[in-house]
């Protein structure tokens, strides 16, 4: 297994990340129990969740029933969110130090532990002023209960503004981004990843394979194969049809899996920490390691902008759309 550090921090996180967005909703409590000790196997240290997944925390209970039971609480980073309704309560949503402060305690009590390594703010909160945010993160952090703060769907400005209130404050603020980025959906290129990039923000990617219409979608479809890809055909493969034909085509003339060639791109990308995987069983995970495994070369790099070119110049704005 290939490791790095988490943005500008001293942690140490698997090139490839575990998401179980699925876990409970896709996946039963065995089943996702199975999915982590391969990737345990595999040296994958790295776990995503969110108090949200699964519905009424069951993606965090079933990591935490796998914690308890395995006993390896310290071989992992472990990952969660906060933002989304937990209940029809008023107060049990957002970023409020309120709900911030509660959804911890929640979240720890599901995952049984007693520390999350990156807390991550699940959509960015308007209403709620940086002050706010950052005074309960800090009290979390003080107390123990969480080592880093990050973020996902952030725009780039929400980034610069938030890490500059955590700097007036002495506080470390932002270490991580979580945003979607795959060869389809390629906009954080414009602002979010540059943002990042100054501000020593690690970017985990999510949905790398476009809701599965990276993975052999199309093929997938001629050969009548069941699976999300099908599944999310006519909303997701549909409006890049050409596009991911030539693709499907091309990593076949690699002789590679479409889903290796799709995060094999991701993980050359300037940035990039670690990709977040949504494997509904253990054999999910082979792909991904492949491409850790096998890098891709200029070559192929250069053929995949072609297939999939970037938002108007390429590279950041303003020269993106702009002399």
């Amino acid at each position: 297994m290939e490791y790095t550090r988490l943005g500008r921090t001293g942690l140490t996180v698997s090139r490839l990340c575990v998401g179980t967005m699925n876990f409970g909703w896709q996946t039963d409590e065995q089943a996702s129990h199975a999915i982590l000790d391969r990737a345990a196997d595999l040296g994958l240290n790295f776990v995503d969740t969110a108090n949200m997944y699964g519905g009424d925390g069951l993606s965090e209970r079933f990591i935490g029933s796998w914690l308890e039971k395995t006993g390896r609480r310290d071989d992992i980073v472990l990952a969660t969110k906060v933002y989304a309704p937990m209940s029809d309560r008023p107060n049990d949503r957002g970023l409020s130090a309120r709900h911030i402060i509660a959804s911890c305690e929640a979240s720890l009590t599901r995952l049984r532990t007693d520390w999350i390594d990156l807390f991550q703010m699940h959509h960015i909160e308007r209403t709620t002023p940086w002050a706010e945010i950052w005074q309960a993160m800090e009290t979390l952090v003080l107390q123990g209960k969480v080592r880093y703060v990050g973020s996902s769907n952030f725009a780039g400005w929400h980034l610069a503004r938030a890490q500059a209130a955590a700097d007036s404050r002495h506080f470390l603020g932002i270490v991580s981004e979580q945003c979607r980025y795959n060869l389809v959906t390629r906009h954080v290129e414009l602002e979010v990843l540059p943002a990042a990039a100054e501000l020593g923000i690690g970017i985990l990617p999510y949905s790398p394979l476009h809701f599965g219409a990276l993975s052999g979608a199309l093929r997938k479809q001629r050969d009548g194969v069941p699976g999300r890809a099908v599944l999310h055909a006519p909303e997701r493969v549909e409006p890049h049809r050409a596009a991911i034909e030539r693709f499907e085509q091309f990593c076949a003339e690699l002789g590679r899996e479409p889903t290796e060639v799709a995060i094999g791109w991701l993980l050359s990308r300037p940035g990039v920490t670690a990709p977040i995987l949504g494997p509904r069983t253990p054999e999910q995970l082979d792909l991904p390691i492949a491409a850790l495994a096998e890098p891709l070369g200029d070559a192929t790099l250069a053929t995949l902008e072609e297939i999939f070119p970037p938002i108007g110049n390429g590279g950041p704005g303003p020269e993106a759309w702009a002399w």
